[in-house]
């Protein structure tokens, strides 16, 4: 079988600052890390290769330093890495970033047809989770998303388990078909000295926006028809109000409950003092 990885690379968002000034990331200096959901995604594709056996071809995009990350990833199993980088494409917001990885895809599917494309749930840089939804809506493949686990893959369907607001839900669906993960479908495994060596002489293929046809409308800023307008830090809390109520609990519960009447935290009409209320 045939496994795709969509994987990104992004900052390490527990080091990034805002600059107060332009209102923008401050990525000098911040780390870059593989997408934490996206690491889960590879780590089932390597899974299910290890059990059916087959390839497992990773896909990026973002610029030339994404090579590490690509050859970190490759540490663990993957079989090939095609990283999608080029000015042009730079701006692209979930839907056109959708549409680059979508047109490699179904170039890559031309001689190497794909069976399952596992992509993590969001990536920690922009939380959309619009990008795995939009490639295989491109595609034209099923999609089952907030995956935490893939109860049976045959060579015609899958049967996956995910998360839903009110509970859990079993489904399947035919093959070809595009998975989005959460980090509770697996745990992640060391890579293997071997692959490590393996994986650090490992060159990436490279594809610009001239390796295939894409439309230059679709892609970039003139192809995002979203953009950010501001990031900005919300305000830090004040210490709050501290109360001893060792003296007076009782007028001090009465004050609390006071001060959340008034803050409109429960609406209605406080109760009097020493009264009850309902």
């Amino acid at each position: 079988m045939h496994f795709v990885v969509c994987l990104k690379q992004v900052p390490d968002t527990s080091e990034v600052r805002i600059d107060p000034a332009t209102n923008t990331l401050m990525r000098e200096g911040v780390p870059s890390i593989i997408n934490p959901y996206d690491t889960h995604a590879l780590e089932e594709a390597i899974r299910w290769k290890e059990k059916l056996g087959g390839r497992v071809t990773i896909v990026s995009m973002g610029p030339l330093q994404a090579r590490e990350a690509l050859r970190k990833a490759m540490s663990f199993g993957a079989d090939r890495a095609i990283l999608l980088s080029d000015r042009a494409f730079g701006g692209s917001d979930s839907l056109a970033t959708a549409y680059i990885l979508a047109t490699a895809l179904k170039k890559i599917n031309e001689t190497e047809p794909i069976d399952l494309v596992f992509a993590g749930k969001e990536a920690i840089d922009g939380d959309t989770a619009q990008t795995g939804p939009g490639i295989a809506q491109r595609l034209g493949f099923p999609q089952l998303t907030y995956v935490i686990k893939v109860r049976e893959l045959t060579e015609s369907s899958v049967t996956v388990e995910r998360k839903t607001e009110h509970g859990r839900q079993v489904v399947e669906a035919r093959l070809p078909a595009l998975l989005t993960v959460e980090k509770e479908l697996n745990d992640l495994r060391y890579a293997s000295l071997p692959n490590v060596m393996k994986a650090a002489e490992y060159e990436p293929e490279v594809w610009d926006s001239r390796a295939l046809p894409f439309d230059a409308a679709q892609m970039g800023l003139k192809g995002s028809p979203t953009s950010v307008s501001r990031i900005f830090a919300p305000p830090g809390r004040s210490g709050g109000e501290i109360m001893d109520g060792r003296e007076d609990p009782v007028g001090t519960a009465a004050h609390v409950v006071q001060m959340i009447f008034q803050q409109n935290i429960i609406m209605g009409t406080p109760p009097a003092r020493g009264g009850t209320h309902s």
